[in-house]
């Protein structure tokens, strides 16, 4: 791909629609200086004291946010949240980023997933403490499975893509059950032209008809291999076409350091990625590169070439050390330039 025709996927972006289904997290960094520890007078436990907070939509909330800088026309939210604070804040953190959140449900019943970063620091630097989890551990109520599967009914007519985050591991405790699952399926099936696209962390063989991403341990693991094994593009094809088989589904595999992996007219093709030598941070570089990978193929791109973009938008977005970045068209340019030896 040469830069005229990255400029004119570029170029589609602002005119295509989008709908992100999933689990909705808040990230949320509590800045605590250590220097100001004091002792809890009830417990004499150390009591931190947090001097700054910060927080952001995470999870599908990272993959809109990325679709938000990638200045994509039109986006949708649907999931749900808690009638809680964090719900309260994730909601603002959506409207910040121009997102449709009408199809978000609020809820008593569940509370708003977060995670919870405490960043220590002291003369000398910061770090991230142990991070607090917040996930609802019951099944998902059934009238809320009900009311996101007619959410997504809705707003499927409506969008030129669907992307769909898995974000938990306990099956049916998060927005993606086994009947959203099914009824994405049959969505898929009913819109042929509509781009549906998923990633989950842990029932990612369980989509069927759809764009499927996962990475290259995940596609190790579900074809029996050891998922620590030397990287093999061969045994990865193997695997790619394997999942791609049993789930009637186009597959990508994310490989890290070495690239994308897809096939195409009946080829598998390694799109390498951006060399860089200084310190990153893979934090949101999946959903970054879903994001590239989606808009991408919603503006005509083929398969390698959004597998191309995917990989320019996760580059971008390791260099943003201590959060979930973004990339804007100017940095794509610009490392698509670096790659290519131009700057």
């Amino acid at each position: 791909m040469d830069e005229i025709r990255l400029k004119e996927i570029l170029s589609g972006f602002s005119s295509i629609r989008i709908a992100v289904a999933g689990d909705l997290f808040l990230d949320k960094w509590l800045y605590v200086d250590r220097r100001l520890d004091e002792p809890s007078l009830e417990t004499g436990l150390t009591a931190y004291q947090v001097v700054r907070a910060r927080s952001q939509p995470g999870a599908a909330g990272t993959i809109l946010a990325n679709l938000s800088v990638l200045k994509v026309g039109k986006l949708y939210a649907v999931g749900f949240v808690g009638d809680d604070g964090e719900g309260y804040d994730l909601l603002k953190g959506l409207d910040h980023i121009g997102v449709d959140r009408n199809l978000v449900l609020k809820s008593r019943e569940v509370m708003t997933p977060a995670y919870v970063k405490p960043m220590f620091f002291r003369t000398g630097g910061e770090r991230e403490h142990n991070r607090f989890d917040h996930k609802n551990m019951g099944e998902t109520p059934r009238e809320m499975e009900q009311a996101v599967i007619e959410n997504i009914r809705q707003v499927a007519p409506m969008v030129d893509a669907v992307i769909v985050l898995d974000q938990l591991t306990c099956e049916n405790t998060g927005v993606v059950t086994r009947a959203v699952r099914q009824a994405i399926a049959q969505i898929a099936l009913n819109h042929p032209e509509l781009i549906v696209f998923a990633d989950s962390r842990a029932f990612i063989n369980q989509f069927r008809h759809i764009i499927l991403k996962c990475n290259n341990k995940e596609a190790a693991k579900l074809a029996g291999a050891a998922q620590e094994e030397p990287f093999d593009q061969e045994k990865l094809c193997d695997y790619m076409e394997q999942l791609a088989q049993s789930t009637h589904s186009q597959v990508f595999v994310t490989c890290g350091e070495h690239g994308v992996l897809v096939r195409e007219n009946g080829e598998c093709h390694l799109l390498p990625a951006v060399r860089y030598k200084g310190e990153i941070d893979v934090c949101g570089a999946g959903d970054a590169c879903s994001s590239g990978i989606v808009t991408s193929l919603c503006a005509g791109a083929s398969y390698v070439e959004a597998a191309q973009v995917g990989n320019l938008v996760s580059g971008v977005t390791v260099r943003k050390i201590g959060t979930t970045g973004t990339a804007t068209h100017q940095e794509i340019m610009d490392i698509f330039h670096e790659s290519a030896g131009k700057t």
